[in-house]
């Protein structure tokens, strides 16, 4: 959704045209007199409709959702996904566009807080391979909404080609997905019985007897204040880096290419995508402690990029790749670490309450960068 939100904003069908056809743009008004090629509206509001409901979900996960069951909310999150390219796809009006983009929220984020605290039923080792998935999926999202349009197919058939991706994530979870041991098994066989069955065909774990769900109120206060040094950074990481995609990527345009306006966005979003992909799968070769260098060094990227978008210094679009790909890496680091520190230093009888807590760092992060994006874009839009 992030990758098509520059078509989502300026490309919609006409409003009598009811063939499954997109008979192509109709661009949206905007400032001809800006110096910037600019839409009416920032891409920031595809990311707040985008992040919203997912902050909302994230911010009641801690107060009993997380009490729910895993099985329905994974069907939920499916069914809302598949939703949501249907309701984009056949969109006619940037506001029902937006209401798809909605649903895409609902299904990312029920889905993250929804795995990550499953991963605490299972080896730690899994986060790493739960943080390569994120990334691979971002990538994968990326590179085929740019593939497919630069192959000639439309935004409404690209998104509709990906309607296989929930029923792939449902398959998985309740085919693939294999219970995880019990905590106190009668022995290595029934172990390894258990280990071996999908969810489907067994008892889908839903709470452990000492974990988040019987936490008092003051432990789940106390288990929060020992997040902070790791929120806080996850935090900064990712209002610099959404703020940089949602707020800059669309004012980083280099006139006289081939590449379009649109195509050049698309090429910024993969190429982010596929930086936080190699280093959300770094895990086993590199693993960083203290998170807030992290941040510290995404600040810096947006400040170089803001002075960029002011004064146009950088001559070629190839170094903005450059720095786009170094965003996506330092990004992608900071939520694996993070997540791989907290797994460590939290106690078994916390983890799964921890888990669901501080997934809320990067939606809260990239929540404040969208509100801020907005008013920026109308400012810079409308100078001469």
């Amino acid at each position: 959704m992030l990758s098509a939100a520059h078509d989502i904003l300026r490309h919609q069908r006409a409003p009598g045209n009811q063939s499954h056809v997109d008979p192509g743009p109709i661009p949206i008004p905007h400032n001809g007199s800006s110096r910037f090629d600019c839409n009416s509206v920032s891409t920031a509001a595809v990311l707040l409709a985008d992040i919203l409901p997912t902050l909302l979900i994230k911010l009641l996960a801690p107060f009993g959702l997380h009490l729910l069951p895993y099985s329905p909310r994974v069907l939920v999150s499916g069914v809302c996904a598949a939703g949501s390219f249907i309701l984009v796809a056949f969109s006619h009006s940037v506001g029902t566009s937006l209401g798809g983009v909605v649903l895409a929220s609902i299904s990312s984020g029920l889905g993250e807080i929804t795995f990550l605290s499953l991963t605490s039923f299972y080896p730690r080792a899994v986060i790493s391979w739960w943080s390569s998935g994120t990334g691979g999926a971002g990538l994968l999202g990326a590179l085929s909404y740019l593939g497919l349009t630069q192959a000639g197919l439309s935004p409404q058939h690209t998104l509709l080609s990906m309607l296989g991706i929930p029923a792939l994530l449902l398959v998985s979870y309740f085919l693939l997905l294999t219970s995880p041991a019990p905590q106190d098994p009668g022995g290595e066989e029934d172990t390894e019985t258990a280990a071996r069955q999908p969810l489907m065909s067994s008892e889908a774990p839903e709470s452990k007897p000492d974990s988040g769900s019987s936490l008092s109120l003051q432990e789940r206060w106390t288990v929060f204040k020992s997040l902070l040094p790791h929120i806080i950074p996850l935090v900064l990481v990712y209002f610099a880096e959404y703020f940089i995609n949602q707020g800059l990527f669309e004012l980083l345009f280099f006139r006289n290419m081939s590449l379009s306006h649109a195509e050049q966005y698309r090429w910024y979003q993969m190429l982010y995508q596929a930086g936080v992909f190699a280093s959300r799968s770094s895990l086993r070769c590199c693993r960083i402690r203290y998170t807030w260098i992290l941040a510290l060094l995404q600040c810096f990227n947006l400040g170089f990029l803001m002075a960029d978008v002011w004064f146009s210094f950088l001559p070629s679009i190839y170094l903005i790749f450059l720095i786009i790909l170094y965003e996506g890496l330092l990004g992608g680091a900071a939520y694996v670490n993070t997540f791989h520190n907290i797994a460590l230093e939290t106690s078994d009888e916390h983890r799964e309450f921890a888990m669901a807590t501080a997934c809320i760092s990067d939606t809260l992060g990239i929540s404040l960068s969208g509100a801020l994006a907005l008013p920026l874009h109308d400012f810079l839009c409308h100078l001469s």
